[in-house]
């Protein structure tokens, strides 16, 4: 039940759906994160579901 109204209120905040959450914090979870092409995949992912774009330069940032 906690977790439900979680998700809930988080996709209410954000507009990103449950699923869609599990599945990233899945892909979080079995990555190799010394990868920087793995890195650049999941920041491109989460900007794309967050409906942001990352501009090279925050890219950049957010990897180093």
């Amino acid at each position: 039940m906690f977790k439900d109204s979680f998700f809930k209120k988080v996709e209410n905040k954000s507009g990103v759906n449950k699923d869609t959450i599990i599945s990233l914090a899945s892909k979080l979870q079995n990555s190799n994160m010394k990868d920087e092409k793995v890195l650049r995949d999941l920041v491109h992912e989460i900007s794309n579901v967050a409906g942001r774009e990352v501009s090279p330069e925050k890219e950049d940032k957010i990897i180093s």
